[in-house]
């Protein structure tokens, strides 16, 4: 009897499930985080061996969701007519590559001799 193997998930889908995974903790980090800062007066201050607590509450799960995202900026002025006509790529005037130029030969002058 041959036994049909289970369906694999492709290397794209499990590596999308596990970012999509990352993403939802990360975000539950963050926000926890904002919630220990801003409600306890003890994660406000410093610890003697981490340091400074809102640096390792926020800050670095906030760092580490940018990085997620590839440290993509919100773009939050956009013009709405630019967004709906696809973008034209500007040709360039010429496809000649730039040359160096040829100076003239520079003549050594010699240096007046000192006594």
């Amino acid at each position: 009897m041959t036994a049909t193997a289970p369906t694999a998930r492709s290397a794209a889908d499990e590596a999308g499930s596990l970012h999509a995974d990352l993403d939802t903790a990360l975000g539950y980090a963050v926000a926890i985080g904002c919630l220990l800062v801003l409600m306890l007066p003890g994660a406000r201050g410093s610890h003697a061996v981490i340091g400074w607590l809102p640096l390792w509450l926020v800050a670095m799960p906030a760092l580490a969701w940018w990085a997620l995202h590839r440290f993509r900026l919100p773009s939050w002025r956009q013009n709405p007519a630019s967004q709906a006509e696809p973008a034209l790529r500007r040709r360039r005037r010429g496809s000649v590559q730039a040359r160096r130029r040829l100076r003239p030969a520079v003549t050594a002058w010699p240096l007046p001799r000192v006594a």
